[in-house]
């Protein structure tokens, strides 16, 4: 089946699937109000169920908003009323809203308190920006602390399994963002359409990518170990077993973005507070409830950055020691 069949394909699932669920979330909102109440009250865990639910609503009626204007984008343009750069701009303003309102929604309902350092590092392009991963909540983090308030126009490195998800789907493939195939035969060829991503970047634009390649567990960290003892690649191992908080960087991609913007700073973002969003099972415990996400957003110039492949490897290995021993630091008890 061609690219453009799978497509189709997908979103004929995806598309009606999410706008019933909208639907039949919202007329079914006379039973689980009550019910997450009723849970919430013998639970005794901060409301958790009713939060949760409301989410969900918030959640999945931006899905069908964001559905509904990215197809009145589609109408408008077949009219001939947006040129390329309109067209661009509408999508990329409908992302930044999505992220946005999806994030404050997850600070306000779960009672959040947001801590940003080196914000001011952000307002000028462009930068690739490599981000730590530790769950679906930080996905959230680049539209609404980066995008929006410095009008900087990141393109995204994304995994395909995203594509279900049909705003980033349907967006995402309307703007200048890559879906990589995280199990393809063919990395070298992954790696080149990544860096068609950093090609001819502007003082608006930067380029996003999650250098582990997925969400961040314990349990990941140990495959991941047991993988390099196999291998005997002594060296990943080495550097696997320095880390507690996140997982070693997959090298290629970050790589071929260095190689193809050459005049690119980097901005590395560390984090952490998410991690009570790491799964279903994890917010429906409460672990998200109350957190403090902190953010620390650290520029480096492109001046200080190594030139070869072996240099910029140790760099890129250093710089994630750096994010774990950060993140490390965060969770140890503060003194009053």
């Amino acid at each position: 089946m061609s690219e453009a069949g799978r497509v189709s394909r997908r979103r004929l699932v995806t598309i009606p699937g999410f706008v019933l669920a909208w639907a039949a979330w919202l007329v079914a909102a006379p039973v689980w109000l009550p019910v997450t109440c009723l849970v919430d009250l013998v639970r005794r865990r901060g409301s958790v169920a009713l939060r949760s639910a409301l989410f969900l609503a918030v959640f999945l009626t931006c899905e069908v908003i964001g559905i509904a204007a990215s197809g009145g984008a589609w109408l408008w343009r077949r009219l001939g009323r947006l040129d390329d750069e309109r067209w661009r701009d509408l999508h990329f303003r409908l992302e930044c809203w999505w992220g946005s309102t999806l994030f404050h929604a997850v600070v306000r309902l779960f009672s959040l308190r947001v801590e940003v350092e080196g914000d001011d590092r952000l307002a000028r392009g462009p930068y690739l920006l490599l981000m730590r991963h530790a769950s679906s909540g930080d996905t959230l983090l680049a539209p609404s602390l980066v995008s929006r308030p410095h009008d900087l126009r990141l393109r995204y490195v994304l995994k395909r399994e995203l594509l279900w998800d049909p705003c980033l789907d349907i967006v995402g493939n309307r703007l200048p963002n890559v879906f990589v195939d995280r199990h393809a035969t063919d990395s070298e060829g992954e790696v080149r359409r990544v860096q068609e991503l950093a090609r001819d970047l502007g003082p608006r634009d930067g380029v996003l990518i999650y250098p582990e390649g997925t969400r961040f567990s314990q349990s990941k960290l140990r495959r991941v170990l047991q993988r390099f003892e196999e291998q005997g690649d002594t060296r990943m191992l080495e550097h696997a077993r320095s880390l507690s908080c996140v997982l070693p960087p997959r090298i290629g991609g970050t790589l071929g973005l260095l190689e193809a913007a050459p005049d690119s700073d980097v901005v590395v973002c560390a984090h952490t507070g998410f991690e009570g969003a790491a799964s279903l099972s994890e917010i429906w415990r409460g672990a998200l409830l109350r957190q403090v996400i902190r953010v620390r957003f650290e520029r480096i110039p492109r001046g200080e950055i190594p030139t070869g492949r072996e240099a910029r490897t140790a760099w890129i290995l250093a710089q994630w020691q750096r994010v774990d021993r950060w993140v490390a630091a965060q969770r140890l008890p503060r003194s009053a």
